[in-house]
């Protein structure tokens, strides 16, 4: 077991890289997918299910634990590892995304965010320090520096002001992170889709140093062929022996798109939301389980498909637990998006490795073209 964290690129095929994260709490396979576990817990799944999709690594929200149940109290119940009994690593982000959500219920200066909270609308004061001691209670393995996301479409003023005050935002994040032997911080580049404010972001991080380097401020309202543009530059700004993470994204085809350019870790509510919604992810596109063409259907939702959906369980029987409001239903669904994201990043290791990522791409990509099977 590793007694530090590091990166080491075991192979490239075009802009697309595998390699591995080792932390003291486990391996990270990259490119990596990490499930969302916003109030510690991926929602309808135990942590050991969320394991057995493949997962290495799991994303906790600053903002929302540090409302409920609160970073001291998790401290003082072990950390956030033993409260949600998940010993592998975990990434939290530093909370400046949802803050930026709140925009009718904050004020902004440079010091950092006074907000409301949403759920009882108490006030409470979150700085680039204090982000920095909530990630240290939780016991954080890759803490992200506090900085301001505004949303796309925004104007060249306010996307350099806002990058410029994230960049001074992850100094002081910086020096209040301190020294962690086994954990990391990463630094969050910046400044939407203007590509010389990205290069200045990328040149002022690498400045003060970071053990990783997230892309931020995308999938932010701009679409994804404003996303690829920005991807296909944003990446090779970043140091090459560094793992480069990509926040919030996003859907299959996304994904795929992003390690293509060179991102290595990625994360997403899309899986266990769209569980919950009755919306499922297969090879051969979206299906939408709530639809009447399945209640009669007896076959699985995807044949090739090893999750425990489509192992044990008929759309028909899927189609009816959802309708009926099933708690399985949610349970069932989320196992298997989140099963099929991890099999697509198993995908892309395994092709980068043995250099036919583009072939690998273009049968994802023919596949999904196919569409849905049709109804028996």
């Amino acid at each position: 077991m590793a007694t530090k964290f590091d990166f080491n690129l075991t192979a490239t095929d075009g802009a697309a890289r595998t390699g591995v994260i080792s932390t003291p709490r486990g391996e990270i396979r990259t490119p990596a997918f990490m499930p969302v576990g916003t109030a510690a817990t991926v929602k309808a799944m135990m942590p050991e299910s969320v394991r057995e999709t493949g997962a290495d690594i799991l994303l906790g929200n600053t903002y929302h634990l540090m409302l409920r149940p609160g970073a001291e109290r998790i401290d003082r119940l072990g950390g956030l590892h033993r409260f949600m009994n998940w010993p592998r690593p975990i990434l939290t982000d530093s909370g400046g995304f949802q803050v930026m959500s709140l925009s009718g219920l904050r004020k902004l200066t440079e010091e950092g965010v006074t907000f409301k909270s949403h759920i009882d609308g108490s006030k409470h004061h979150l700085t680039p320090e204090r982000s920095m001691e909530i990630q240290r209670l939780l016991g954080s393995d890759i803490v992200m520096c506090f900085d301001e996301c505004p949303a796309l479409p925004a104007d060249r003023r306010r996307i350099e002001e806002s990058m410029r005050l994230s960049m001074r935002w992850a100094d002081r994040s910086r020096e209040a992170f301190g020294d962690r032997p086994g954990h990391a911080l990463f630094g969050i580049m910046q400044g939407g889709l203007e590509r010389d404010l990205r290069e200045e972001s990328a040149e002022a991080l690498k400045g003060i140093g970071f053990d990783g380097y997230a892309i931020g401020g995308l999938a932010v309202g701009e679409g994804q062929e404003a996303m690829f543009g920005c991807l296909d530059y944003a990446p090779g700004f970043l140091p090459e022996k560094k793992p480069r993470y990509l926040m919030g994204v996003g859907k299959p085809d996304d994904i795929v798109g992003a390690v293509k350019r060179g991102v290595d870790m990625m994360d997403c509510v899309l899986p266990s939301r769209s569980g919950r919604t009755g919306q499922v992810f297969t090879r051969r596109g979206v299906v939408n389980i709530k639809n009447a063409r399945h209640a009669d259907d007896p076959r699985p939702l995807d044949e090739a498909c090893s999750c425990p959906a489509c192992r044990n369980y008929s759309r028909a029987y899927l189609h009816h637990v959802f309708r009926a409001q099933e708690i399985i239903s949610s349970m069932l669904l989320t196992w298997h998006n989140l099963h099929y994201f991890q099999e697509i990043m198993a995908g892309m290791r395994a092709a980068i490795a043995a250099g036919r990522f583009d072939a690998w791409e273009a049968d994802f990509h023919a596949t999904r073209a196919l569409g849905d099977v049709d109804p028996p």
